[in-house]
């Protein structure tokens, strides 16, 4: 996986770099999603695995394909990992792409799972302890997992916070069995 996310790294950088430029991170977020979602597909995946094809039927199928969600300029870029035969990375180019464009924005995804449904309040305070603790925009998502038995698990990026019930018993008994 990480040889997927070093050859991905380049045509990421470059993408974001010319659509920053441009002032379209947007624009090419949407396009390379889109992108990334056709190449995932079982049939499309097969083609571009395929040695019978040319890089220019790959480039026109999958430009076809995506349809308007492609600019001139996204059309270019899948032309040009096309040459390269790096379009089956559209995935991991599109997911590092995401990244830049977080980190640029200065906003982060946190997803909090907890063992019972927040409410809009708790949610919201929550949201703001995270954003001055991360010193960054937080975009909460929030999920349920009543195998937590209470209290919540944060994961931003890297960071994960457990601040379960259930992982500090964990916590606790490995302390009482070492």
């Amino acid at each position: 996986m990480a040889e997927l996310s070093t050859l991905a790294r380049p045509y990421a950088r470059a993408a974001f770099e010319y659509a920053h430029g441009r002032g379209a991170l947007a624009e090419w977020s949407g396009a390379l999603a889109t992108a990334a979602a056709v190449s995932t597909d079982e049939s499309v995946a097969t083609m571009l695995a395929s040695p019978a094809h040319t890089a220019q039927q790959l480039a026109a199928t999958v430009n076809e394909i995506c349809g308007d969600a492609l600019g001139a300029e996204q059309q270019n870029f899948i032309h040009v990992l096309a040459t390269n035969k790096r379009l089956p990375l559209l995935p991991e180019i599109s997911e590092l792409f995401e990244q830049l464009k977080a980190e640029q924005e200065r906003s982060v995804d946190v997803t909090v799972v907890s063992a019972y449904s927040l409410e809009g309040a708790a949610e919201e305070n929550l949201a703001q302890v995270l954003s001055k603790k991360l010193e960054r925009e937080v975009k909460v998502e929030t999920q349920v997992d009543e195998s937590l038995l209470g209290g919540v698990v944060i994961r931003a990026g890297d960071l994960v916070i457990d601040g379960s019930v259930r992982g500090r018993l964990n916590k606790l008994s490995e302390a009482m069995n070492s």
